[in-house]
């Protein structure tokens, strides 16, 4: 099973932290998010961000990036500092 991760606002909007989900290995980051979104229909808007960061097992990673099926995928919107 994969971990994926919610942080932030995105957190908030679909109203969990975590969910668990498997994937045949090498599915990309963005096949990903497109299960989580057939899954959950109602998490569309909220995962469909275009400016939405990707991690996987807590490095930065583009949302082609083929996935294995322990990793941990962490979601969440940019961030801004002041």
């Amino acid at each position: 099973m994969m971990k994926v991760l919610f942080f932030a606002s995105l957190r908030d909007a679909l109203g969990t932290a975590e969910v668990d989900v498997s994937l045949a290995q090498g599915t990309t980051a963005e096949a990903l998010r497109a299960q989580l979104i057939a899954d959950h229909p109602q998490w569309q808007i909220a995962l469909s961000q275009p400016a939405l960061l990707l991690a996987v097992n807590q490095q930065m990673a583009d949302w082609q990036t083929p996935l294995n099926e322990s990793d941990e995928i962490a979601l969440f919107p940019p961030v801004t500092g002041g």
